[in-house]
């Protein structure tokens, strides 16, 4: 699902009464939700291709680690709000799902969740910078 249709569906929600809305199509699954600000804000899951493995890799041995990347182009934030702690640093453990780290884009906030359950072994050191699509943010053993 490219931006400009993610775009008219955030729109879509500032224009109505709706508090939220998800709609997937193929692998992308996109959540838009307004806050208690009334801020519309939206979460995307890009499926599978956000962990990353070794092309042609053999399904004897699974990878020791899943890599996390960027599923859009955006600005990357490593906190909830500057001041606030990142939510992950290295070494931590996290469960699939939890959230990772914010791209910024377009004015809308996607969460980028944990693939897996693991421990945090690679972390980037970008945070308020930008990042392009398919850029490793983290690695998760």
């Amino acid at each position: 699902m490219d931006l400009s249709k993610i775009k008219t569906l955030i729109d879509f929600v500032g224009r109505s009464n709706v508090s939220e809305l998800t709609v997937t199509h193929r692998d992308v699954t996109v959540r838009i939700f307004r806050n208690a600000n009334d801020v519309a804000a939206a979460t995307v899951d890009a499926g599978p291709e956000i962990s990353g493995g070794a092309e042609g890799a053999t399904s004897e041995r699974p990878s020791p680690t899943t890599a996390v990347r960027a599923p859009i182009f955006g600005v990357l934030h490593r906190a909830s709000a500057p001041g606030e702690a990142p939510f992950v640093e290295t070494g931590d453990h996290v469960n699939k799902g939890d959230t990772l780290f914010i791209v910024e884009a377009m004015k809308v906030f996607n969460k980028i969740a944990a693939p897996c359950a693991g421990r945090i072994t690679l972390l980037t050191d970008i945070d308020g910078g930008e990042v392009d699509a398919d850029d490793l943010l983290a690695e998760i053993a």
